[in-house]
């Protein structure tokens, strides 16, 4: 190993031990984290508990009744007298049997449970689980859904564990023709009820959710301001590939009149108080969201995400305290929307409430990039051709066109810089290699007299990473890619394997996976040789670099264990555009007469060198300046 790499290494080892100590957290810091944690643990294994009771509750969905409320030897009155302490007004609720009605349209499919009148899960229609399994955003053995409120007796009452009435004689409603509504009522009396009112339309995923409040004035305590909603669910896992999917997992929220924002994706657990008013709150999955918005405001929230580590099945655990507004009159309404729905782009754009913001197209100029320009195109591909690899292949050849501008010139710059270099081999060739700054300066001078810029090759691929890092982001943020197949990848959302293992091999099966993915390993290859052909078109700019020449190579073997469990349409796309690239550069060699550049070069340094502006200016400054020296007082 050289000198130069030597002290390069040395350098950023000391860096990076210096930002380390830089951001340890204070031992203040230490602690309030600690604590933030320990409270994390106790929420979740609390709420653990309470799931695990409500499942043996409905496993066997048999009647509940007042006796499973008091001890078996106690009278019929004392057990109705019990139920009635615990409940006041709301006790004949307080018992009943587990029962259901579908509302459906041609998209949804909701399972409306009488306890709690809750949403006990929510299909999608035309979308099925990567094993081909009916696709459930969540189901009832992981939910939770009620506000919390305290009545005038001082009993605090929770709707999810009572048990609402259907005002719909049908078990299964259709809206078909027009909107279909499903009425779910809570009696505290005959005149007195909370009544979840479900309407759903044809052809749509979002659905109105109101809560009518009717005569509860003289029920709920008097100071009762507010209604705190209490929303949980377990995500369940969608596609192949797990640890991918975990990654674009997580809640999202929108500030009212303001911007959308999101709690940690990639950490194991988050969380977040917002004191201050939120529109809508998104329970997020890589392709499909469930997401609570309100008419006006929610006045704030508490939202809590843990990520599942114990069962396969889930992904994370979601939790949302939710105020409501309530003024505490005798009839009131709260109008709400579900939105129980696919990630895609331009049918969230459409309801106008920044919902499309949940789709990380990246910040900046790269969201600019895709939201303006590869969206657009790609859905125009998709309105008259159905294979989604033909379409990204198309998508590629049309960006690189678009660049050929910065393609030639980046190539032309490298031409140029090559030709030089025997000039420049004998130019510097009795300078001492202790001598690099003045080597430097020479090597400088040639290029500014031969009309050279030596960053004008790294000028027109810096200006290309902004559309490179957008299609990173674009293509696992695709539903349209979800389940298409082309050629050996069944899912161009996911990787594509052509061989795999179970056995679990230390250190490879942690940072590459169980799995060989052929469309990241032909990326791999490809960015490889594009490296080695790079490295020939810069000419002498690597031999005094030799230690970035070596970085250079170890990027590319780095991509194979970063993309390996990611989208294949992303490498498929990286592959196409380096292979486009080898073309095109092949064609430009054909057409570039490097005889005919040394002619110019060597014209070039005939004429005088002409200045920058910002040069001629310094000039003119100093000559100004020297000019007034001698009639200066002293």
């Amino acid at each position: 190993m050289k000198k130069d790499q030597i002290i390069g290494f040395v350098l950023i080892a000391i860096i990076l031990v210096a930002y380390s100590l830089y951001m340890k957290p204070s031992e203040k810091e230490i602690q309030e984290a600690k604590r933030k944690q320990d409270s994390i643990s106790l929420v979740r294994e609390q709420t653990e508990r309470e799931r695990m009771l409500e499942q043996e509750r409905q496993k066997s969905e048999s009647p509940v009744n007042a006796d499973q409320l008091v001890p078996e030897d106690e009278s019929q009155d004392l057990k109705d007298e019990r139920v009635k302490s615990k409940f006041g007004k709301f006790a004949s609720a307080a018992t009943g049997e587990l029962g259901f009605t579908y509302l459906e349209n041609d998209l949804l499919r909701l399972k409306i449970s009488n306890k709690g009148g809750r949403v006990y899960s929510a299909q999608l229609k035309k979308y099925q689980t990567y094993d081909s399994l009916p696709l459930i955003l969540f189901d009832g053995d992981s939910t939770v859904f009620g506000f919390d409120f305290f009545t005038r007796d001082n009993l605090a009452i929770s709707t999810n564990n009572l048990f609402f009435a259907s005002q719909s004689d049908d078990s299964i409603i259709v809206a078909e023709n027009g909107s279909k509504s499903l009425s779910m009522r809570l009696f505290a009396n005959d005149h007195s009820y909370i009544e979840y009112l479900y309407t759903i339309t044809p052809g749509s995923y979002m659905v109105d959710f109101d809560i009518r409040m009717v005569g509860m004035g003289e029920i709920m305590a008097r100071n009762q301001n507010f209604l705190d909603l209490k929303w949980q669910l377990y995500v369940p896992g969608q596609e192949k590939g797990k640890k991918f999917e975990d990654q674009y997992t997580g809640i999202y929220f929108k500030h009212f009149e303001d911007e959308v924002d999101y709690l940690s994706e990639t950490s194991d657990e988050d969380s977040e108080s917002i004191p201050t008013k939120v529109k809508w709150i998104s329970y997020k999955q890589q392709f499909f969201s469930t997401v609570l918005i309100a008419e006006n405001f929610f006045l704030n929230a508490d939202l809590n995400q843990n990520k599942v580590q114990d069962n396969p099945k889930y992904l994370k655990f979601y939790q949302s305290a939710i105020g409501l507004p309530y003024g505490n009159s005798a009839n009131e309404n709260i109008n709400m929307q579900f939105y129980f729905g696919p990630n895609h782009y331009t049918s969230l754009n459409k309801f106008d409430l920044d919902l499309e913001n949940m789709i990380p197209l990246g910040w900046g100029i790269f969201g600019w990039v895709n939201r303006f320009a590869v969206i657009p195109v790609f859905n125009f591909l998709g309105s008259f051709i159905s294979n989604y690899g033909l379409i990204i292949l198309i998508l590629t050849i049309l960006i690189k066109l678009v660049l050929l501008p910065l393609t030639y010139k980046s190539y032309m710059s490298s031409a140029k810089m090559r030709v030089l270099k025997p000039q420049v081999e004998e130019l510097t060739k009795n300078i001492p290699k202790d001598k690099a700054m003045e080597k430097q300066q020479k090597t400088m001078e040639l290029y500014k007299k031969a009309g050279v810029n030596p960053m004008g090759g790294c000028l027109p691929m810096a200006l290309q990473m902004p559309i490179l890092i957008a299609m990173f982001r674009f293509f696992p943020a695709s539903i349209e890619l979800r389940q298409q197949s082309f050629l050996w990848a069944t899912d161009l959302s996911s990787y594509d394997s052509i061989f795999s293992w179970t056995t679990h091999i230390p250190l490879l099966s942690d940072y590459y996976g169980n799995h060989i993915s052929l469309f990241t390993l032909l990326m791999t290859i490809s960015t490889i040789f594009y490296t080695r052909l790079n490295q020939n078109q810069m000419g002498d700019m690597n031999s005094q670099m030799p230690g970035m020449k070596t970085m250079m190579y170890f990027f590319p073997v780095m991509m194979l264990f970063w993309f390996n469990s990611y989208a294949s349409g992303l490498s498929y796309y990286y592959l196409l555009a380096n292979l486009i690239t080898f073309g095109q550069m092949y064609l430009i060699k054909r057409f570039v007469d490097e005889k005919a550049l040394i002619k110019q070069m060597e014209a070039n340094k005939k004429k005088p060198v002409k200045k920058s502006n910002f040069q001629a200016r310094l000039e003119k400054m100093q000559k100004e300046r020297g000019k007034a020296l001698p009639g200066k007082k002293k």
